[in-house]
This record gives C-alpha cells, sequence and structure tokens, in this order.
C-alpha cells in the first residue's frame, strides 16, 4: 500500500479510504484484468468441453501476463461484473454439458484453482527461471536413474512424466476435472 502510494503521490492512509488492505486491493485489480478474458469463446461454436477450456486457458493466459497477480489470485476473491460474468460463462458451460448445479458449482471452484495454481506456479518460475530450469534437470535425471526394482511403477511411467507441452498438460487436467465431476455425484451432506 505504501509503494502504490508514492506511486499516486499521495499517504498510505488516504488509500484506505477505497480499499481496507492489499487483499482488497489486489482482488480490485484482479477484477479489472478479468475484464480481458475473452468470454465470447463461451458462446463460439463447438463442443462445449471444447470452449469450456478455451475459456479458462484464456483466464490463465491473462494470469501469466500478471505473474505478480497470480499468486494473490489465489487467495483474492474478486465479486464485480467481471468475475461474476467468468462464473456465469462456466457454469453456463457445465449446465449446455448436463452437470448437475451441485456438481457444477464443485467443479467450478476446482477449475478456477487449477487455473490459479497453475498461473501461480509458473509466475514463481519465471522469477528465477535459471534455478527452475536446474530443478527440473535434475528431478528428470533422477527419474530416467531410477532402479527399475525399486521404483519399478516411475520406470514403466518413464518419459511420460513430462511428456506434453504446458498447455497439453493444462488441457488434459480441465478435461481430467470436467469428465470427473460429470460422473461423480456431489456427497449430501450430514
Amino acid at each position: 500500500m505504501r509503494r502504490l502510494a508514492q506511486e499516486l503521490d499521495t499517504g498510505a492512509a488516504s488509500l484506505y479510504v477505497y480499499v481496507a488492505n492489499t487483499a482488497e486491493l489486489h482482488a480490485a485489480i484482479l477484477e479489472d484484468l478479468l475484464g480481458t478474458v475473452d468470454l465470447k469463446l463461451a458462446k463460439a461454436e463447438g463442443d462445449w468441453q471444447d470452449r469450456l477450456i478455451a475459456l479458462l486457458d484464456s483466464y490463465t493466459t491473462v494470469l501469466f501476463q500478471n505473474p505478480a497477480l497470480a499468486r494473490s489470485a489465489l487467495i483474492a476473491r474478486p465479486s464485480g461484473p467481471n468475475y461474476l460474468a467468468l462464473v456465469e460463462a462456466i457454469l453456463a458451460l457445465l449446465h449446455e454439458g448436463g452437470m448437475p448445479n451441485g456438481q457444477a458449482a464443485l467443479a467450478l471452484d476446482v477449475l478456477l484453482q487449477v487455473a490459479t495454481a497453475t498461473a501461480a506456479e509458473q509466475s514463481a518460475r519465471d522469477e528465477n527461471e535459471s534455478a527452475a530450469e536446474e530443478e527440473l534437470s535434475a528431478l528428470v535425471e533422477t527419474l530416467h536413474s531410477v532402479d527399475a526394482s525399486s521404483y519399478p511403477r516411475i520406470a514403466a511411467v518413464g518419459d511420460d512424466l513430462f511428456s506434453g507441452t504446458p498447455e497439453e498438460r493444462l488441457g488434459w487436467a480441465f478435461h481430467a476435472i470436467i469428465n470427473g465431476a460429470l460422473a461423480t455425484p456431489r456427497v449430501s451432506e450430514h
């Protein structure tokens, strides 16, 4: 808040008239950025799941383009019209696919969590790209050199542990969540 106040050539206390704390400020910034998510994808032609994944990709891209905000999006809770339009579009697509409302509510939560966490993880890696590359190389080397008698499943899976682009892997995760939510009834509360 002090940094923003300094940038605006004012005192931090004057900002608290508009936002209660940094989390609320991040939520307001996120709300504004959500206006750049391509909601037209939800109403485009084609398979509802493909359109839903394209919409989620657009959301994730917005977070990728704003790495500092990606981490705060894990806890920031926007509640403005841009956020509501995104939630409505996702729920409409899940409804179009025949997902019951209770399952759709939970699927929405998990889909947005995965998209947000993926962007936050990537932003952390981008901050120290060389260290992230070294860690990944070391992990790949370790997994390739495992003793198959001690770790037979790792050896059997092999290169599949690292196959596909990040976009392909995220798309697969979205499909797995959507298909899993379609097939998993909501547990009733007692």
